[in-house]
């Protein structure tokens, strides 16, 4: 029979995973639902309403999806990791707390305006629900990661008896809540989610464009950058093709910014966690200077799941490890998992934290190509490029994962860094038959959820932008037909 304290992490670890892929839309695509309200108030061109109202029907079914999933795991503390919540809820529970009433009530509430109210409301208030909408989303996150990046790096905080049992006391909220690893993992995240998104809509929009869905204007001008509307009629092609842009001029700010930050961020970690670092580099002793291992094989099955077991075959690099760990001194002295009691599973973290930094290079590559085919004037054009935007659509998210899993593995075997143990934070009472039971159900119900929201925003995807009727709130003239452009403002910029 499975141990109790395993089928809950797997349980935990199941759900989070699947989880975690609705608030990483929702988040990503908050900037991206923030800017199109804009251009669509500001622009008299239907093309940008369009893209809202499009982007707008993945944002909600994310959003209710996450909201679902999300609430069972706030529940897991309690059937799975009582004694954890039990010891430490005076300081996790806060952030919960304020994610729920601030950050989720602030989203929910405006979310019925921005998705149901466009002909209801004006445009300024429309604009106010669309910002409320996106500021909710990242305040969400906010908090839940306030929560977590204390479990890596906890402060302001001294342990107290309650009835007998040691617990959490907080005694500096803002040292607490402001932990060293808070502000790293919070703008790794958002930049995580942005790009994701980015890359993802490069993907929908690749996976038409291929399809053969561009259309000319009359000009012969819809493979290049340029092209205007016929007669105010916009086709599919013009809709892909500014979708796209959208998403590679976003993907080459967010890409370059994730591989520095990435690399900032982990030595972040040789700093305040260095046994997971030790864990990410497969660096079993301490030493200076210490070799970075491109590929480590354990040669030994033991390996796979005693942290102890060195036997690896390794393609090196020397000194690099420490010109990593340091920031650029190749003298620097690694510390091993050697010299830690307990390590985390060293084969888990290594490789997920190398297909997380292999992604990220490959996101690089891939918005240069995709901007030097820009410039070219074949950004519409290249179906090599296309196959490789359709092939990596999902694979922000899958970054995103293989980034947590070395957040939460490598922790291991601390709940709370240095505090409190994963074994000891399972609730005392659950039966291994309990444990296995709950993680069967909830494979079947998450996977079917996860099966249930791809196949919808799969078939939103195929059928595409829907046609649109002239939008006006009820303090604006502007579907009429004499409204004058904006100043200064074009029918459509395509650059």
């Amino acid at each position: 029979m499975i141990d109790p304290t395993l089928a809950s992490r797997l349980q935990f670890a199941l759900t989070t995973i699947v989880h975690i892929i609705f608030p990483v839309m929702s988040m990503g695509l908050a900037p991206f639902l923030v800017y199109l309200t804009w251009k669509s108030i500001r622009s008299e061109d239907p093309l940008w309403s369009r893209l809202r109202r499009f982007w707008t029907k993945i944002f909600a079914i994310s959003f209710v999806v996450g909201t679902v999933t999300g609430i069972v795991l706030e529940f897991e503390f309690g059937t799975n990791f009582a004694a954890f919540a039990t010891a430490a809820g005076e300081l996790f529970g806060g952030p919960l707390a304020a994610e729920g009433m601030m950050a989720f009530f602030l989203e929910a509430t405006f979310l019925g305006v921005f998705v149901f109210g466009r002909e209801k409301v004006s445009d300024a208030l429309y604009m106010v629900s669309a910002v409320a909408v996106a500021a909710g989303t990242w305040l969400s996150a906010v908090w839940i990661l306030i929560a977590n990046s204390w479990m890596q790096t906890p402060r302001g905080f001294e342990m107290a008896q309650k009835n007998g049992q040691p617990v959490v006391s907080l005694v500096d909220p803002m040292a607490a809540y402001l932990n060293p690893r808070f502000p790293w993992m919070f703008v790794h995240m958002q930049s995580a989610a942005v790009l994701s998104v980015a890359l993802f809509m490069c993907g929908v929009a690749a996976y038409h464009l291929r399809g053969g869905l561009r259309k000319s204007d009359g000009d012969g001008d819809a493979g290049g950058d340029g092209g205007t509307p016929d007669g105010g009629e916009l086709d599919d092609a013009r809709f892909w093709q500014t979708t796209m842009k959208l998403g590679l001029a976003v993907l080459l700010v967010t890409a370059p910014f994730q591989v520095v930050h990435g690399d900032s961020y982990a030595r972040h970690v040789a700093e305040t966690q260095p046994q997971k670092f030790a864990a990410m580099e497969a660096q079993y002793e301490t030493e200076a200077p210490a070799a970075l291992h491109l590929v480590a094989i354990p040669t030994d099955p033991e390996a796979f799941t005693n942290p102890r077991a060195e036997n690896l075959w390794t393609i090196d690099i020397p000194a690099l490890a420490s010109v990593l760990a340091s920031g650029g001194n190749p003298d620097y002295q690694v510390t091993g998992l050697s010299e830690f009691e307990e390590s985390p599973p060293v084969a888990i973290v290594f490789w997920s934290f190398r297909l997380m930094v292999l992604l990220g290079f490959w996101f690089v590559a891939l918005g240069l190509w995709g901007a030097w085919r820009w410039r070219q004037g074949r950004l519409y054009d290249d179906g090599r490029l296309h196959t490789a935007m359709l092939g990596s659509s999902l694979l922000g998210i899958v970054a995103v994962e293989t980034g947590w899993v070395v957040t939460e593995v490598g922790r291991q075997p601390w709940v709370i860094q240095g505090v409190m143990k994963t074994e000891a934070g399972v609730s005392p009472g659950l039966s291994a038959t309990e444990a296995l039971l709950t993680l069967a159900s909830f494979a079947v119900v998450y996977l079917g959820l996860l099966t249930l929201y791809s196949y919808v925003v799969g078939r939103i995807i195929r059928q595409g932008p829907d046609e649109l009727a002239d939008e006006a709130p009820p303090d604006s003239d502007a579907s009429a037909d004499d409204t004058p452009d904006l100043p200064g403002e074009e029918v459509f910029v395509d650059d």
